[in-house]
């Protein structure tokens, strides 16, 4: 298979597997969204969701989160990984929507990535699956995916990004980003399949005969 090959066989194959895709991190805002994100940062997206009910009844706008303290908030996430980091970070970028956006989630890549801890992945799922701007997230997970498909060469996440980018629609990005995770999570995991066991992976590489070595981040 080519590269278009592969890429079209494996959207229609995730679309077949996973109509719907549901947003794995429970919100009811973006703000809710933002934070959740920003927890689930070296954190299982099932660590996040049994911390943030408790964090979000106290703090689920920037203002009421912004009231709190940063011990407070570490209170709430402390099982969470980089705790210490990811308190100051959230009560940092509350501030900071309070004071210059209306206390407002700001529906913009520059502005995004300007809050504490924001980086541009997280940046990404807020303005896809928050405001529905077309972007595709990378992850670690997309990125070791990405790399056993042969979509890209596993230089860099920005470099996959720009990859993923060229390979599909911008129509599907915001979809597909959570079709290959959810994917990666079922069938395709880091320790789940080396390359050569998951019906994507023998169906791109049906040759493939040692286990494929994927590049970190």
């Amino acid at each position: 298979m080519k590269k278009k090959e592969r890429a079209s066989f494996i959207l229609d194959y995730l679309e077949r597997i996973y109509p719907e895709t549901p947003i794995p991190l429970n919100h009811k805002n973006n703000f809710e969204l933002l934070v959740a994100v920003l927890l689930s940062a070296q954190c299982t997206d099932e660590r996040v969701n049994k911390v943030t009910p408790a964090l979000f009844l106290k703090g689920n706008d920037p203002i009421s989160m912004a009231k709190m303290s940063i011990d407070e908030i570490h209170y709430c996430i402390r099982s969470c990984g980089l705790a210490p980091k990811k308190s100051k970070a959230i009560f940092g970028l509350s501030k900071i929507l309070v004071e210059n956006y209306n206390s407002e989630v700001p529906e913009s890549f520059s502005a995004l990535e300007s809050l504490p801890g924001v980086g541009h992945k997280t940046a990404s799922v807020v303005m896809s699956q928050g405001f529905g701007h077309p972007a595709f997230p990378v992850d670690t997970h997309i990125h070791r995916l990405a790399q056993r498909w042969g979509l890209t060469n596993g230089k860099n996440v920005i470099q996959t990004e720009k990859d993923l980018k060229n390979l599909f629609p911008k129509e599907v990005w915001n979809k597909l980003h959570l079709q290959i995770i959810f994917y990666g999570r079922e069938y395709c995991s880091a320790r789940g399949c080396d390359g050569r066991d998951c019906e994507i992976c023998k169906t791109c590489y049906p040759k493939r005969k040692s286990a494929l070595k994927t590049k970190k981040p």
